[in-house]
């Protein structure tokens, strides 16, 4: 058995150096690609580098704590309890940068022609800045006295030193992570995000089969297929966050209703590695889903891991626009050709000979709106 243990454990590590490895890596490509590409520098890819932050923390500090606390580090209890609400922070940062994103897409739906007006840089920042406070509350709040110091203190488990065993059960309570965290700050969110994803999608669907949509009016079909393929993408962030993340919660529900039930470690640790696997995993669903992420990663890897001049990255025209609003395009429709005309002859000079019949028109008109002054002549 220790033999078959060790063998486990040691598996298990290695795991978590390569996602730890290919989370900080994906991610820092995924900040980086924000940064030199324009047109991925909008409020929606504004909380995809709050999510890319979260998970470049998850390899490059909890990874490397959570294989600290498998080899059963001998702690001060306090110092255990940090690490393990770091990962508790960045967890809850993570869900809801989600729902943030979830957000921003169903408002870029539901009022595409006021979103620009709603949603500013500057409420998008501070929406970034009050979702991370809420995980370091979240997060924290075991420091602040919901943990199993008590119970270990009246069990006898602990030392005058507060010396234990650094492993997440011991330091973090069940009835925290279960009734707070989970009921509380994990599931209602993911229910509230699928909510949001089903409605996207049914105001999308209904938009593009909507047969009111004439020919002329191609640009809101644009826009829905842009956003339906956008949402999709995110939409499967999302799934890919649920199943990594339930399996855990699912353990730590047993641990506390049933705590004489046994768990196997190898199960607890595949439970782990689904919830560090998913930070690395995003950058790939970026890379595969989303086309400008795709080019600004190419462009990253050929221009400075290949040592390749490449052209600069253009911004695509129709990504920068918002839809256009179909009704005063309809209203302004038959005025537009002759005003489009009359601009373009104004500069040319050999156009300009064109302009004369309407001032003869002018002229004849005027004798019409003369008579009085003639008749105050006569008299």
């Amino acid at each position: 058995m220790p033999g078959a243990l060790l063998s486990t454990q040691s598996l298990y590590i290695g795991m978590e150096v390569l996602i730890a490895v290919a989370s900080v890596i994906g991610n820092v490509m995924v900040v980086w690609a924000v940064k030199i590409n324009k047109s991925l520098r909008d409020t929606t890819f504004c909380f995809i580098v709050s999510l890319a932050l979260a998970d470049i923390a998850v390899g490059a500090l909890v990874i490397p704590l959570a294989i600290t606390i498998s080899i059963g580090l001998q702690t001060h209890f306090y110092s255990c309890l940090l690490v393990a609400c770091t990962v508790l922070v960045l967890t809850q940062s993570s869900i809801l940068a989600l729902l943030a994103i979830a957000i921003d897409r169903y408002l870029r739906v539901k009022i595409p022609t006021r979103y620009k007006r709603v949603v500013t840089p500057r409420r998008a920042g501070l929406a970034v800045v009050i979702c991370w406070t809420v995980a370091f509350i979240v997060g924290l709040t075991p420091m602040l006295g919901w943990n199993n110091l008590r119970r270990l203190q009246q069990n006898g488990s602990i030392s005058s030193d507060l010396i234990i065993t650094c492993q997440f059960e011991n330091v973090i309570s069940m009835d925290y992570m279960v009734y707070f965290n989970f009921f509380g700050w994990v599931l209602p969110p993911l229910v509230l995000m699928l909510v949001i994803y089903a409605e996207i999608f049914y105001m999308i669907h209904k938009q593009l089969n909507n047969k009111k949509l004439t020919s002329s009016h191609t640009d809101p079909n644009k826009y829905y297929d842009k956003e339906l393929n956008l949402a999709k993408s995110l939409a499967l962030v999302l799934f890919l966050f649920a199943i990594s993340w339930l399996p855990l919660h699912i353990i730590n529900c047993i641990t506390l209703f049933c705590p004489e039930c046994e768990k196997p470690i190898v199960l607890l640790y595949i439970a782990i590695l689904l919830t560090h696997g998913n930070s690395a995993v995003n950058p790939i669903v970026y890379a595969f889903r989303i086309k400008k992420f795709r080019t600004a990663f190419r462009k990253i890897w050929q221009q400075y891991f290949c040592c390749k001049d490449t052209p600069a990255l253009e911004i695509q025209p129709s990504d920068r626009k918002e839809m256009p609003n179909p009704e005063p395009k309809q209203q302004a429709a038959p005025p537009q050709p002759p005003q489009k005309e009359s601009l373009k002859s104004d500069p040319p000079p050999e156009q300009q000979p064109e302009q004369q019949p309407e001032e003869r028109t002018e002229t004849q008109q005027q004798p019409k709106e003369h008579p009085p002054s003639l008749e105050q002549h006569t008299v």
